[in-house]
């Protein structure tokens, strides 16, 4: 008989202290996990910041929904709906790994994803886009695009 440690889906994520990759289990993601090589927590009750860098593999090897907010700084918009994004980590930990990519720092990935306007959020599953919206939206709408 499989075990809960055994079945429980995971994600990937790079320690933003020293770089290493993490695997962390979607039922320890409360327990506040800490990196394997520094021993940094790794705070996952507000959204990942990912890059260039770290989009790839963090959606590629996520077991759980992702759901991304494309932004930049000077966008109203953005900042409008980013206490939305906030409270979206908190209450989908476990469930889901809320992100963040700035597409001003990030723009290969913007422009490989087309993103024309923002605030863009796309929801990826299995390493696939299957959702997509662009524009402010609610809390309640992002809560829809992970359903």
């Amino acid at each position: 008989m499989a075990t809960q440690a055994t079945t429980s889906p995971r994600i990937t994520l790079r320690c933003a202290t020293c770089g290493t990759w993490n695997r962390v289990r979607a039922d320890r993601m409360h327990d506040g996990p800490k990196c394997g090589a520094c021993s940094t927590t790794i705070p996952l009750d507000h959204p990942v910041l990912l890059d260039d860098a770290t989009f790839d593999r963090v959606i590629a090897e996520s077991e759980l929904p992702v759901l991304v907010d494309f932004y930049a700084e000077w966008c109203g918009p953005c900042h409008m709906m980013a206490p939305a994004v906030d409270t979206l980590a908190k209450e989908t930990l476990g469930s889901a790994v809320i992100a963040k990519l700035d597409t001003d720092q990030a723009p290969r990935t913007a422009q490989r994803f087309q993103i024309r306007g923002i605030p863009t959020s796309i929801v990826f599953r299995g390493g696939r886009e299957i959702r997509r919206t662009s524009g402010a939206i609610p809390l309640a709408k992002l809560r829809e695009m992970l359903h």
